[in-house]
């Protein structure tokens, strides 16, 4: 009788809008490097039920040399029940015995770095936190470049961001405006945020990024002559993360998308500017592991 030796990998199963989906890429990532395995990509069960913002898998627009996992590696069929007992059973060993490893809260945990993949684990979670992957950095750089539109609005505004010394601007609205209950960044902090970039930066030229342009526009009241609004890709997030990844200097929301997009900025001597605030509920801000160490919180 023969004995069946099965692989060793990680099945990273995706989830979230397009920055936490490059979280979860990352640390699976790294986590296959350091232990010289396969990284397997879910790219399904983790949008099967989101139903309130029916996100999609967004990570086909990067150089992602990984392949997507079959229906067995996604525990189909019955895969909500079959992954219900893995976690509950995972949760009963320690950490590092662990067959489904599941993030638990939000916080970096330093105990994912010394993983030992033996068989198959299934990694299920945000990691939001560049300490993940910060000694493979230059590897996750090189694989999440963006394959660029080339349609010519994109390519002439990216033209004029290498020409200036661009500042991304991300304003993200979790709530309307106005709210009397708001996850929303104050026009303060963008005001003041705006003021240090004046003080720091040679004639910043500010490239403005937003879910909801027109109510930016009121909300900062920047003179037309020093802003871009970048609001043609409506519902193409990669599209807008490319040319915000090509300015020089950032101003965050509270947002992964423009966390990305200041992270994956190329620039030496970049400036990111980012909100120091804590928040929770409908977006989590400011907690350990975050924001890297030479950004600046504002």
């Amino acid at each position: 009788m023969s004995i069946v030796i099965t692989p060793s990998k990680i099945i990273s199963r995706i989830l979230g809008g397009i920055g936490n989906q490059l979280f979860c890429y990352a640390a699976a990532r790294r986590l296959e490097l350091v232990n010289n395995v396969e990284l397997v990509i879910d790219d399904a069960t983790g949008f099967a039920r989101d139903r309130q913002f029916s996100r999609r898998y967004a990570l086909d627009h990067f150089h992602i040399p990984c392949r997507k996992a079959t229906p067995a590696e996604r525990l189909e069929p019955f895969e909500r029940y079959r992954r219900g007992f893995m976690k509950w059973s995972s949760r009963r060993r320690p950490f590092e015995k662990r067959k489904y490893v599941e993030q638990e809260g939000i916080d970096f945990d330093k105990r994912l770095l010394a993983l030992k993949v033996n068989g198959v684990i299934y990694l299920d979670g945000l990691w939001q936190s560049e300490q993940y992957f910060k000694d493979v950095q230059e590897v996750i750089r090189e694989e999440l470049r963006i394959v660029p539109p080339t349609d010519e609005l994109n390519q002439r505004i990216a033209e004029e961001i290498c020409n200036s010394n661009a500042v991304a601007l991300h304003v993200r609205w979790f709530n309307a405006p106005g709210s009397m209950v708001s996850h929303n960044l104050s026009v303060d902090y963008y005001h003041r945020a705006i003021a240090l970039m004046e003080e720091n930066i040679d004639s910043p030229r500010y490239f403005l990024f937003s879910d909801a342009p027109d109510a930016a526009r009121v909300l900062l009241s920047l003179p037309e002559s020093k802003v871009v609004f970048v609001s043609h890709n409506q519902g193409d997030a990669y599209v807008d993360l490319w040319p915000m990844s090509q300015c020089k200097h950032f101003i965050t929301a509270n947002s992964t998308f423009s966390w990305w997009g200041a992270w994956l900025g190329n620039e030496q001597n970049k400036t990111v500017l980012t909100p120091d605030l804590q928040l929770g509920g409908i977006t989590a801000w400011g907690f350990d592991g975050l924001i890297p160490g030479e950004w600046v919180k504002v």
